[in-house]
């Protein structure tokens, strides 16, 4: 699902890609959110503090939005660098670099949150929102923007806009591409959504805490080498067809 690029893309690697990332996006959310009370999976929210509190001449409460909105900017970039300077090179799966990166980081808030990391809300929410600008950076490059996972503002408006094209079918004439694209926004809504259920439910009922983190790197460090157990189970299935088949 990652190392598919370009015209080589099909909608089933960008459904799969879309579930994944969606249901880490929402576990993050609501495992941040629990957490430090702060949103951590985008930053639409804290510009409009950061306006309030410039507005107020509340300098330091604005400063420390200011920098969760440019730590989302900054894993954007970096993801984005990274994959620049991949292609340059020609590596193969130009993805692997920031993939790893958030996993990572996911694995580092979730581990020091037992220790000391608890005493730093900021801390938390900052690598959080450079985790989530990393993957909404390469999920948006592989897909060639056609999928985002990290906010759902957007989904629901192209969702909205597309329910009401299918009313109009002389003006969208190309169906199949109009529910293909429903499917698809359909699929990260509703993977987020449980996402966050099941972030809720290991936070809360198990009491997992930030450790519910750890599910996400888990997931997200599985789907980053799915393409290549597949092929490798695909290989000896056709292995195992020839030696029958002699």
């Amino acid at each position: 699902m990652f190392r598919h690029q370009g015209k080589s893309r099909t909608l089933q690697h960008n459904l799969r890609i879309a579930t994944v990332l969606s249901f880490v996006a929402g576990i993050v959310n609501v495992a941040g959110f629990l957490a430090i009370h702060q949103l951590t999976t985008n930053v639409t929210g804290h510009f409009a503090l950061f306006i309030n509190d410039v507005s107020n001449v509340k300098v330091w409460e604005g400063t420390v939005f200011l920098v969760y909105i440019l730590s989302f900017l900054l894993g954007s970039f970096t993801s984005s660098f990274l994959i620049e300077n991949y292609n340059s090179t020609k590596k193969l799966n130009v993805f692997v670099l920031p993939t790893l990166l958030e996993v990572v980081l996911l694995v580092f808030v979730a581990l020091a949150s037992n220790f000391f990391l608890q005493y730093y809300p900021n801390v938390i929410a900052c690598v959080l929102l450079f985790a989530m600008g990393l993957q909404n950076s390469f999920v948006t490059k592989i897909s060639g923007a056609i999928v985002r996972t990290t906010h759902l503002t957007g989904l629901f408006t192209d969702l909205g806009i597309e329910l009401s094209q299918l009313f109009f079918p002389k003006n969208h004439p190309d169906k199949k591409h109009l529910i293909a694209t429903i499917k698809l926004r359909s699929y990260i809504i509703c993977f987020f959504f449980l996402g966050g259920l099941v972030g809720g439910f290991l936070f809360t009922k198990l009491e997992l805490k930030l450790n519910t983190l750890l599910l996400a790197a888990l997931v997200l460090l599985g789907s980053l080498f799915y393409d290549d157990l597949r092929f490798r189970m695909i290989k000896t299935r056709r292995k195992y067809q020839q030696h029958k088949n002699r």
